[in-house]
C-alpha cells in the first residue's frame, strides 16, 4: 500500500473513534425511540423537522435535511402516514411538489418522545464533554459536514435511470 492507499495511525485512530461513538449513540437513541414511541431515528428526524418548520415541508426538503434514500423516505413517510402522524398531499403551488405535514397525533408523539430523546443525548454524549470541547466538537463536526454536503443535496442529483427495452419490431 502506498501512503494514498492507507490512513496514518492518528487518523485511523480518530476515524475508529468516531465511527464506534456514532454507532453507540445511534444504538441509545434507537432503543429509546423504539421503546418510548414505536419509532426509528428516521421517523423522529421526520418529525422532528416537521415540527421545527411550522409542520409542513414539502417531500424534497425532508430529503435535503434527512441523510436517507429517496425510496426509504417515501417508505417512512407512509408508515407515519398510515399511523396518523402525518399527511401528504400535493402542493397547490406546484403539481410536482408533495407537502407533509404533521398532524396534531404526530405532535403529541414527538413532545412524548423529545425528553426521553434529549436525556440519551446529555448522558450518552454531553455528559462526557467540557463546554470547551463542546464547542470544538460543534465547530469541527459542522465543518465536516458543511465540506461533505459541498456536493448537491441527494434530492438534487439525477436519478438513475434504467436501461430503456429496446423497440420491438412491428
Amino acid at each position: 500500500m502506498t501512503g494514498d492507499d492507507a490512513l496514518d495511525p492518528q487518523q485511523l485512530e480518530a476515524y475508529f473513534a468516531l465511527m464506534e461513538a456514532v454507532g453507540l449513540l445511534q444504538h441509545q437513541v434507537e432503543q429509546h425511540l423504539r421503546a418510548d414511541g414505536g419509532i426509528s431515528y428516521v421517523q423522529f428526524q421526520l418529525l422532528a423537522r416537521l415540527a421545527g418548520a411550522d409542520g409542513q415541508l414539502t417531500m424534497t426538503q425532508l430529503a435535503d435535511g434527512v441523510v436517507y434514500s429517496r425510496s426509504g423516505l417515501t417508505y417512512q413517510a407512509g408508515l407515519l402516514e398510515k399511523a396518523g402522524l402525518i399527511t401528504r398531499a400535493t402542493s397547490a403551488d406546484d403539481e410536482r411538489a408533495t407537502l407533509v405535514t404533521i398532524t396534531d397525533d404526530g405532535l403529541a408523539l414527538f413532545g412524548r418522545v423529545l425528553p426521553g430523546h434529549v436525556q440519551v443525548v446529555r448522558s450518552q454524549l454531553l455528559a462526557a464533554l467540557s463546554g470547551d470541547d463542546l464547542r470544538d466538537l460543534g465547530a469541527i463536526m459542522t465543518r465536516v459536514r458543511d465540506h461533505m454536503r459541498d456536493q448537491p443535496p441527494r434530492s438534487a442529483a439525477p436519478r438513475r435511470r434504467r436501461p430503456s427495452a429496446p423497440p420491438t419490431p412491428d
